[in-house]
């Protein structure tokens, strides 16, 4: 059987990671990232196709007459076509919440960091502004306590329920809105108007289709409370840049974090890149290497239970 790897680069840093492990499972093409042309040579014979963000489309599997099961190392599959898949009779696989503590965890990181302006503060004293101070404490950049802030959350799948467990370690009121509403102690589902309009924190945790694409639009950030801080982790579709890059600069925001883009990587015309008060990450959240190593397991162990005639974690049933 032969396993083609569409964008091993997506996967490591600086090679810290062994793929070696799908080899138990056939003959394993290593690439470290391919497209158009290129993505549809190096899957022409491949039974499986294991990818991170490669699109995976109708054209790449016209052309992969062999192809039975692709593989995912993401939660997130909008960068295959699903339906068409099912069609072929093709089985798609994702690695569902094997980054839930990470993506919670930046996430606290970027909350934490502007509340208490720890950067501004850092910086501050390596430019020798604590030695030329005039009293032992710096006040220079206003901080927050988050006990009793409202942090309102988009979605509330895993990594949702995680940031909403913190949240209420921090005594924060927690709202919620989701398609799918269910039990959580501590949290209040709520419309996303009310959402908006009560939260100091908007923190996006849903992904990316038809109804969610560009719900963080002009008329969303306009509902939102004045100095509201808004996260973004989910996938860049969801947002609408300039409207966001300008709610920035009017000063209706006080501030943004932002792990993911609509364009990847950022494209040199990004409206957000010289936005007022805002934190771009790379898409960086997912990545610690305990988490990677986590994700390496969840995708060998999807092909395992394929191949035994037991599929799960599939998105196209």
């Amino acid at each position: 059987m032969k396993i083609v790897l569409t964008d091993c680069a997506t996967l490591l840093s600086n090679n810290d990671l062994d793929l070696t492990v799908f080899e138990q499972f056939g003959k394993v093409e290593y690439n470290e990232g391919v497209s158009g042309k290129a993505l549809i040579d190096a899957t022409r014979d491949a039974d499986m196709i294991l990818c991170n963000k490669s699109l995976i489309n109708k054209e790449v599997m016209d052309n992969a007459k062999k192809l039975k099961y692709i593989g995912l190392f993401a939660t997130g599959y909008n960068n295959i076509d699903t339906e068409y898949a099912k069609e072929r009779g093709i089985t798609v696989c994702n690695a569902g919440s094997y980054s839930t503590d990470a993506v919670a965890q930046q996430t606290f990181a970027y909350i934490l960091n502007h509340y208490s302006a720890i950067e501004k503060y850092d910086t501050l004293v390596k430019q020798g502004g604590w030695i030329t101070a005039p009293t032992f404490s710096m006040l220079r950049y206003p901080t927050d306590e988050l006990a009793g802030k409202t942090i309102g959350i988009i979605g509330f799948g895993s990594i949702g329920q995680k940031v909403a467990k913190i949240a209420l370690a921090f005594d924060m009121r927690v709202l919620c809105f989701t398609r799918t509403k269910r039990g959580a102690e501590g949290v209040t589902f709520v419309d996303l108007d009310t959402l908006l309009g009560e939260s100091d924190i908007i923190t996006a945790h849903c992904p990316l289709n038809e109804q969610s694409k560009k719900m963080f639009n002009r008329e969303a950030f306009s509902k939102m409370k004045k100095g509201s801080y808004f996260i973004n982790t989910a996938r860049g579709g969801i947002l609408d840049e300039q409207a966001l890059a300008d709610s920035l600069n009017e000063g209706h925001l006080s501030g943004a974090a932002i792990d993911v883009l609509e364009t990847e990587p950022m494209s040199k015309d990004c409206p957000l890149i010289n936005a007022k008060n805002i934190t771009i990450t790379p898409h960086t959240a997912w990545a610690p290497l305990a988490t990677r190593q986590r994700l390496m397991g969840i995708v060998a162990d999807n092909i395992s239970a394929f191949l035994e005639g037991k599929p799960k974690n599939v998105v196209n049933k």
